[in-house]
């Protein structure tokens, strides 16, 4: 049967055997249990939180019971809408980006090591995967658990979330993950996580133990004070604008009556109306709406958004849309303060991913290996298209060496499939066999003087037999004679009226650039030619042109 079949020693990473049963890797173990320490009852210790509550649980945290922490993270979430909100902004940045898969090396099992890993990773479910993976940030820590398929390779079937409540740091250094209540869920002590099991992933909002590296040790006062804040700015609206209602009563009243004065005083607030004996009365005095400003709460629950939006994106601009006096500067420059977080997240992420599926995917199918292939998370760095074709064109025509495959990787166009039709550039002229091109051998076909070439009359021994054959038709004149003159000493002068397009046409680098040009700049490329010479060529040619016939008017 295929799930008989042992593609390979079960070593860890150090080649050393494992001890432990391969049935381990394909059944769950992770899981909730009915009875024992792991179980899916929350102690909510968000109800009541006040200062000494949470200074208390934070500091068990700290000694080794993390369950009030990873309890009160889940309920901030919940109950925090602005933090919910960016701290789920800053998973999705990590988990939108592309994933790709680097092999170690370029020889052929390196590649197959590589292309492993990279089919398993176009799975659809993965992108929810990582999200579920990333809820180390707000907690410091995540545990996914592996359930292996022994099938005809084995991968990864499922990645299932683990409570973080289910696990706790070791007493000794405080970074060894241990798993409560042992593989059975019912152990006495925590035991080590099972090799390849889990993936085991950890971040760091700043330095220290690995438990404190989570968002919540920050944002959790700041919910603290947010809930107070809130609180009485409820009460506060309560009453805000209301009349304050106060009930007198005589000396000697009886505390039923006093009662009764107390229960009318608090039914006007909302029945509107209320029965007292005579002898009792309430006044209303009115406040004015000046014992408190109500912009003094909003103000604080604003600087606290403000706040988390700082811890967990590195700015504001994203999350609120503010006036900041800079312009589009500012929120570019926060733009990229979130970018650096999304960045440094991805990379941890692509470590994480990297030692717990990468390495047990390749070494459980295909064996131990010195290098391991890597799953990268993240956009390629940008290319600018333009300035790298630009540099290639005149890299080739100055004889530098250029792959293909390196065009094709930085540009980013496929190499194109068998059959499939290709785009070709239009054919050019060059010059014939054994004639001496003008410009040299490096220079491009699209020059200022090939460019020009059509604008030009024909060559000079064209055009003499052009005059041959029109002189075998009738015998030459003076007009002819005055003709042959111009035309030969015509081409120098119009150097000057061709000089801008020459100026014009070295600035291009290509038939597009110069069609752009001319487009652009054709009236000033006309207002800059100099014809003068031309034009005093052409008022000698009519003048002796004028001569030539006054002589030859017969009687004249």
């Amino acid at each position: 049967m295929a799930n008989d079949l042992v593609p390979s020693p079960l070593v860890d990473t150090r080649g050393r055997p494992l001890r432990a049963a391969v049935e381990t890797l394909t059944r769950e173990i992770g899981g909730p249990t009915m009875s024992g320490v792991r179980n899916i009852w929350s102690g909510h210790p968000a109800q009541g939180l006040n200062p000494a509550k949470l200074g208390g649980l934070l500091r068990a945290a700290e000694e080794g019971d993390a369950t009030a922490q990873h309890e009160l993270a889940e309920e901030v979430e919940e109950k925090y809408p602005h933090y919910n909100g960016v701290l789920g902004v800053r998973k999705r940045a990590v988990a939108q980006l592309p994933v790709r898969v680097e092999a170690a090396g370029e020889s052929e099992e390196e590649q197959g090591d590589a292309a492993l890993v990279r089919d398993w990773t176009k799975r659809l479910t993965l992108q929810a995967e990582l999200i579920e993976i990333l809820d180390a940030l707000g907690k410091g820590v995540s545990a996914t658990e592996i359930i292996w398929d022994t099938g005809e390779q084995w991968l990864p079937d499922a990645l299932k979330r683990r409570d973080p409540r289910f696990f706790e740091y070791d007493r000794v250094t405080g970074e060894q993950l241990l798993l409560r209540g042992g593989i059975d869920g019912h152990s006495g002590e925590p035991a080590p996580l099972p090799p390849y099991k889990f993936i085991v992933h950890q971040t760091s909002a700043k330095s220290g133990l690995p438990i404190r590296g989570g968002l919540i040790r920050v944002v959790a006062w700041y919910y603290l004070f947010a809930n107070f804040t809130l609180k009485d700015w409820m009460t506060f609206l309560e009453v805000y604008g209301l009349p304050l209602r106060v009930g007198k009563y005589q000396n000697g009243t009886s505390e039923d009556d006093i009662r009764l004065l107390a229960q009318a005083v608090g039914q006007i607030g909302s029945d509107a109306g209320a029965v007292i004996p005579q002898s009792m009365v309430i006044e209303f005095i009115q406040s004015g709406g000046a014992a408190a400003n109500p912009d003094m709460f909003k103000g604080m629950l604003t600087y606290i958004d403000d706040a988390v939006s700082k811890v967990v994106l590195g700015q504001t601009s994203s999350s609120d849309a503010k006036a900041g006096g800079l312009g589009s500067g500012q929120a570019n420059l926060h733009g990229d303060v979130r970018d650096d977080i999304a960045d440094a997240d991805a990379v941890e992420l692509s470590a994480t991913l990297t030692r717990d599926l990468a390495m047990p995917m390749v070494l459980l199918n295909r064996g131990p290996r010195r290098r391991y292939p890597q799953i990268i998370i993240g956009r390629p760095d940008a290319v600018d298209v333009k300035e790298f074709l630009d540099a290639t064109e005149r890299g080739v025509r100055m004889g530098v060496p250029i792959a293909v495959s390196t065009w094709r990787e930085r540009t980013g166009i496929p190499e194109p499939k068998p059959g499939e039709p290709l785009l070709v550039a239009p054919a050019q002229n060059s010059p014939q066999e054994g004639q001496e091109d003008p410009e040299g051998p490096l220079a491009p076909k699209n020059s200022p003087r090939a460019l020009l070439g059509p604008l030009k009359t024909p060559s000079e021994a064209s055009r003499k037999q052009d005059v041959a054959a029109a002189a075998q038709e009738r015998k030459p004149d003076a007009i002819d004679g005055l003709v042959d003159d111009m035309l030969g000493s015509w081409e120098p002068d119009m150097d000057a009226v061709l000089a801008p397009i020459d100026e014009l046409l070295d600035q291009a680098a290509s038939l597009e650039e110069v069609r752009e040009l001319l487009a652009t700049r054709v009236g000033d490329v006309i207002m800059d030619m100099d014809v003068a010479a031309i034009a005093q060529l052409g008022e000698r040619a009519g003048f002796a042109a004028r001569i030539a016939g006054l002589i030859g008017k017969p009687g004249e």
